[in-house]
């Protein structure tokens, strides 16, 4: 099918001499290994994150190690283990900070350890809609399905293959419903930090819905942080430099801003802004781990460099959440305090999200949101873009989307 893109991943697993010389065999007749895919009828697309970050703090060395698997309509013994399931996706690590607009984790590594579903599963994945390329999120069976996820020990061996006795410590037993043909993003999350109840979350997206312009980039906000974290005591937080001042978390309610810069040539914070962009309020954000809701999109024009010629643009942003009644004009932080109580939070999107500004700023980092690419005659070429920012409990992460866009002619 023309929609689906398909990832070829070569995990064969043999034991026998006996075994390698039938390989042999069927390499040199065949050329080639085919991959089956189990076709499924009326499917929703599904997108999975484990935001159950784990850190090695003294109140955390004995928890559970949320390294997990997945099964989409398992089946269990008498005994509620899971002996198979119609969709598996093993080796769920904990997400990394950036999900960029393609699948990128595809034999970048050799390790088997998955940051998302379905990441660097070979299955079926969604199609191009409305312009949107869906092949980060899997296909899976609509309608109400059981969903279940495992603890597993941190190793290389499959789920199925483990002792009897590993594979019986569940973390979460539940059902979802999911409409044939939607796209949705499940989180795993911890709700309560002081009682660590887990649970997830099952966002249905509508970002391909929307009628978004070309020249204008969007973006959203979520606090999926867990009751009572930013409270917490400092020594059960990550202790992180890169996160700056998100380890200590943020309150549960704040007002993000926007700064755009003119150049990634000047990465200092108190480089030239575009004028109208300085501190520009865009949305409200509330901390929530029950409902589901769409937070609305916010937008920045993508040309709006006063050099922008409509092919590229060198821009970057700059996001501050501060607490209700704060903003960039009246802030009583100086730029290198990371300990303020959760009043103040802030991001710096930037190239590809490594590198520094000046060590006096506070802000973590992330991928810029607009995206330059080799496209047609033009390298690089600037992208409009739809993303979310989401913070979880000291973290800030970046998912991205992108429009299908021409391919470069060399």
């Amino acid at each position: 099918m023309k929609n689906e893109r398909l990832y070829q991943r070569n995990e064969l697993s043999f034991s026998f001499s006996a075994w390698l010389l039938a390989l042999s065999f069927l390499l040199f007749a065949s050329g080639c290994v085919k991959v089956e895919y189990s076709k499924i009828d009326d499917p929703a697309y599904l997108r999975v994150f484990n935001n159950l970050n784990y850190v090695q703090t003294l109140g955390s060395k004995d928890d559970k190690v949320p390294f997990l698997c997945m099964f989409i309509n398992p089946v269990v013994d008498a005994n509620g283990v899971p002996t198979g399931a119609e969709i598996t996706g093993d080796f769920l690590d904990q997400r990394e900070a950036y999900a960029p607009p393609y699948p990128s984790h595809i034999g970048t590594s050799t390790s088997v350890n998955n940051p998302e579903y379905p990441g660097k599963e070979n299955v079926l994945v969604g199609p191009i809609l409305n312009g949107f390329d869906l092949s980060s999120w899997a296909q899976v069976p609509s309608g109400r399905v059981r969903i279940m996820f495992a603890y597993r020990p941190k190793n290389t061996i499959p789920f199925f293959q483990l002792e009897n006795h590993l594979k019986k410590d569940i973390l979460i037993d539940t059902t979802i419903d999911l409409t044939t043909k939607e796209v949705y993003t499940l989180h795993l999350l911890q709700k309560d930090f002081v009682t660590k109840k887990t649970g997830v979350l099952l966002r249905q997206e509508n970002f391909h819905k929307l009628p978004l312009s070309d020249s204008l980039a969007y973006v959203n906000f979520y606090n999926m942080s867990s009751k009572g974290f930013w409270e917490a005591d400092a020594s059960l937080k990550p202790e992180n430099w890169r996160l700056r001042s998100f380890q200590g978390g943020m309150k549960d309610e704040m007002n993000v801003f926007l700064s755009l810069y003119e150049s990634q040539t000047n990465l200092d914070h108190n480089s030239p802004t575009i004028p109208g962009f300085k501190g520009k309020y865009l949305a409200n954000v509330k901390r929530n781990t029950e409902t589901p809701v769409v937070s609305p999109y916010a937008s920045f024009p993508l040309w709006a460099a006063k050099d922008a010629n409509g092919i590229a643009t060198n821009i970057w942003q700059r996001f501050d959440f501060f607490i209700p009644g704060m903003d960039i004009t009246n802030n009583p932080f100086y730029a290198g305090n990371i300990s303020n109580g959760g009043n103040w939070v802030s991001v710096n999107c930037l190239f590809n999200g490594q590198v520094g500004l000046t060590s006096n700023d506070n802000g973590a980092l992330l991928p810029n949101l607009l995206v330059n690419i080799h496209s047609g005659k033009n390298n690089p070429a600037t992208f409009a873009t739809v993303n979310t920012i989401e913070v979880v409990n000291g973290r800030v992460y970046l998912t991205t989307i992108q429009r299908k866009y021409p391919a470069p002619i060399y």
